[in-house]
C-alpha cells in the first residue's frame, strides 16, 4: 500500500484536474471565452499517479490533451489557466495556447500538438540527462492512435539501444481521435509492442491510481538507476469526444455511459473512505482547497490581458539577429 501522504496528494491531483476541466468546459459551452479544447476527464488518475512519483527536476512531454499532465507536473495554476485563455500572464505570454504549454521550471518541457512528436523529443531530453551524467528521468504521454506511427518505433528502438531514462506512457483511451482502437491496431495491446525492442512493456488499469502508482514507481526506479527504458500502457477511457465539442457519434451512448457511471475519480474518493485511510471530513477539506486554488487562479487569467501586438516580435530569436 502507497504510504497516506502519496494516497492523499493522488487525491488532491484527481481533484484539481477534475476541477480545472469542468471550469474549462464552463467557460466554453457558456461562451465567456472561444479556445480549442482537449478534455481529459476519465484519465486524471494516470497523471496523478505518475505525478506522485516524479521529482520536479524530472521531465515530461506532453500532447494536446494535456491539462491532466500540466497538473501533475506542477505547473503554477494562475500561469496554466491563464495560457489556455491566452493571456500574456501564461506561461508562454499566451501565444502558446492549451496545445503549447511549456514550463521548464516545473518540468513540463513540451507540449505538442502533433500527434506522436513528443516520443522522439522525450528522446532528446532522456539522452541529455544521460549525458550530463544526472538521474533525471523523462516521461511522454500519448494516446493508442500515437502508437501507428513511425516516430513512436523509431523512438523505442533508439531508447532502448542507448537505454535512456525515458518512459513511454501510452493513455489507451481506446479511440485514436474518432477511430476505435481495435479497427486501427493489429496488437491486442500497445504494450506487446514492447517484446520487438527488448524493453520491458507492461499494461495497467489506469483508472486505478494505486495500481498505476506501483507501475510508475517501478519504471522510474528502473530509468533512474540506469536500466533503462520501459513501455507503460494504462487503460482508460475519455468521458467526451476527442475535441471539445465534436458530436460523439462514433461512441456507442451505452459504452460510454458506463465508463461515465464508473468514473475512477468517484470509485478512488469512495475507497479512500470505506478503506479507512481518510475522514469525509478530511477529503473535504482538501476538496475546498483545490476549489479556492482554482478560483484564484481562473480569476487571475480572467483580469489578465492578452499579449499585445508588441509580442509578434519577442520570443522568436534568442540573441541578437545579424543582417544577411
Amino acid at each position: 500500500m502507497p504510504e497516506r501522504d502519496v494516497l492523499e496528494r493522488m487525491f488532491e491531483l484527481v481533484t484539481t484536474i477534475n476541477v480545472a476541466d469542468e471550469r474549462f468546459r464552463t467557460l466554453l459551452t457558456s461562451g465567456r471565452v472561444r479556445s480549442t479544447y482537449y478534455s481529459p476527464k476519465g484519465q486524471e488518475c494516470i497523471s496523478a499517479a505518475f505525478g506522485a512519483v516524479l521529482r520536479q527536476d524530472d521531465y515530461c512531454v506532453t500532447m494536446y490533451r494535456g491539462l491532466h499532465d500540466h497538473i501533475s507536473k506542477g505547473v503554477p495554476l494562475r500561469e496554466l489557466f491563464a495560457e489556455f485563455l491566452g493571456r500574456v500572464t501564461g506561461t508562454c505570454k499566451g501565444k502558446g495556447g492549451p496545445m503549447h504549454v511549456t514550463h521548464p521550471d516545473s518540468g513540463l518541457m513540451v507540449t505538442t500538438g502533433v500527434v506522436g512528436s513528443g516520443l522522439p523529443i522525450a528522446n532528446g531530453l532522456a539522452w541529455a540527462s544521460q549525458l550530463k551524467g544526472t538521474d533525471q528521468v523523462t516521461i511522454v504521454n500519448f494516446g493508442d492512435g500515437a502508437s501507428n506511427i513511425g516516430a513512436f518505433h523509431e523512438a523505442l528502438n533508439l531508447a532502448a539501444v542507448w537505454e535512456l531514462p525515458v518512459i513511454f506512457i501510452c493513455q489507451n483511451n481506446r479511440y485514436g481521435e474518432h477511430t476505435r482502437y481495435e479497427w486501427a491496431t493489429s496488437a491486442t495491446q500497445v504494450a506487446q509492442r514492447s517484446v520487438a525492442y527488448e524493453m520491458p512493456g507492461v499494461t495497467v488499469d489506469g483508472n486505478d491510481p494505486v495500481a498505476t502508482y506501483w507501475a510508475a514507481s517501478e519504471a522510474v526506479e528502473r530509468a533512474r538507476s540506469g536500466g533503462g527504458p520501459t513501455l507503460v500502457e494504462a487503460m482508460t477511457y475519455r468521458f467526451w469526444g476527442h475535441i471539445f465539442g465534436d458530436n460523439m457519434r462514433y461512441m456507442p451512448p451505452e459504452e460510454r455511459k458506463a465508463a461515465m457511471d464508473a468514473d475512477p475519480a468517484v470509485v478512488y474518493r469512495k475507497w479512500l473512505l470505506d478503506g479507512g485511510h481518510f475522514s469525509e471530513a478530511e477529503l473535504a477539506e482538501v476538496e475546498a482547497a483545490v476549489a479556492a486554488r482554482i478560483d484564484d487562479a481562473m480569476q487571475f487569467a480572467l483580469d489578465s490581458p492578452p499579449p499585445g501586438p508588441e509580442e509578434l516580435y519577442t520570443d522568436v530569436y534568442k540573441g541578437e539577429v545579424v543582417p544577411a
